[in-house]
């Protein structure tokens, strides 16, 4: 039974929230268990893009903020600022077409965050690629 990248990037969502969530409580936790939690079968695309993600943070959240108008991606919910850290590691590391990556995240923004969070990535994601 193959997954859909879209479904993989709903369930990398999740773990990345996840892990935001025990950052915040300070509780502690280990990466692969989350994976292993969500995940019927192990998945390298998965493991890559959280590992990835975790791993670049701090350059993806600047790199998020210094499109944002007076704004933080600290200041977005938990869930739309892991869709944008997914998508911005996805362009700047993957060979994923962007056009993929943007529809990807504009798409769980839509059923998973406000109105005001899937403009945010929108344009945060848009002014990336026509850099």
């Amino acid at each position: 039974m193959s997954v859909s990248r879209s479904e993989l990037r709903k369930k990398c969502m999740i773990i990345l929230y996840q892990i935001d969530l025990h950052k915040t409580l300070k509780t502690p936790y280990e990466i692969d268990e989350l994976i292993q939690d969500n995940l019927e079968i192990e998945n390298e695309f998965v493991k890559e893009i959280i590992y990835g993600v975790t791993t670049h943070q701090n350059e993806l959240d600047e790199q998020a903020n210094k499109y944002v108008k007076d704004w933080t991606i600290e200041r977005i919910d938990k869930t739309g600022a892991a869709i944008l850290r997914m998508a911005i590691y996805e362009l700047k590391f993957t060979k994923t077409p962007p056009i993929v990556i943007i529809n990807e995240a504009i798409e769980l923004a839509k059923e998973y965050s406000d109105d005001s969070v899937r403009k945010i990535i929108n344009a945060v994601l848009d002014k990336m690629i026509k850099e």
